[in-house]
């Protein structure tokens, strides 16, 4: 098993909590404030690195060093989709250096086994997640898609920790879970205790349905960083994905 899936296993445990927060902001100082803030409840903290208007090299420090201090790890969400060697330089180089600070990273399967092997050869110590689904409206990712992204993984399994998928399928995230057996991870985002759609595409689960379809990790965003407690209603989450598993 990757040591970082290990980490995440025992971090799990002694929080009681499978609570990934995305913290979907464009300012760095809201994101290390939002860490501060929810890293005593969550598991994870999902970061877009390139959304953010004023980063500096400093920016990963500082919230690894939060990361450490409340044990939970770090998740970029930056997708990656295309070939082995352009890859290799995104997920290593450029101006955020993504390998040297996030646990997680994940990318899009349809490339094939060449964007693994392009991050594997960066940091084979980081774990990959596979999109096997996504939630947002009228997607394309079919049933067939799913499956050839698990055998991708299995083949893979040094490095491919796990999956995205999505409980709005939740006949094809039961597919994805009894194909991959227990040891790959399944982190579900689009989660919201109150459930409706943005208006632009994204369609939300709760909790509950997210884990009874075969869900490891539960992942949230706006339904926690837009409230004004945000640690309130993180522990709210947290409560409510932990008691689902039961």
């Amino acid at each position: 098993m990757n040591p970082v899936v290990q980490k995440l296993r025992k971090i799990i445990a002694e929080k009681k909590s499978n609570l990934c927060v995305a913290a979907d902001f464009t300012k760095s100082s809201a994101v290390l404030e939002l860490a501060e803030k929810v890293g005593d409840k969550i598991c994870i903290l999902k970061t877009h690195i390139d959304i953010l208007d004023d980063f500096t090299s400093e920016f990963p420090t500082k919230l690894r060093e939060i990361a450490d201090r409340k044990n939970f790890l770090i998740f970029e969400d930056r997708k990656f989709a295309d070939i082995g060697n352009t890859v290799s330089l995104q997920f290593g180089g450029g101006i955020f250096r993504i390998a040297e600070w996030a646990d997680f990273v994940n990318a899009h399967s349809i490339v094939g086994d060449g964007i693994v092997a392009g991050l594997r050869k960066v940091n084979k110590n980081s774990g990959l997640i596979l999109l096997a689904q996504m939630t947002s409206d009228g997607n394309l990712f079919d049933e067939n898609y799913a499956l050839r992204t698990v055998e991708l993984a299995k083949s893979n399994s040094d490095f491919v920790v796990g999956f995205i998928g999505s409980s709005d399928r939740p006949e094809i995230l039961a597919k994805i879970r009894a194909a991959a057996g227990e040891d790959f991870l399944i982190l579900t985002p689009g989660i919201k205790l109150s459930t409706e759609s943005d208006g632009l595409g994204q369609t939300y689960n709760s909790p509950e349905k997210a884990i009874q379809s075969g869900a490891d990790v539960i992942i949230v965003g706006r339904g926690i960083y837009e409230n004004s407690d945000p640690a309130a209603e993180a522990e709210k989450y947290r409560a409510a994905g932990w008691a689902a598993r039961n």
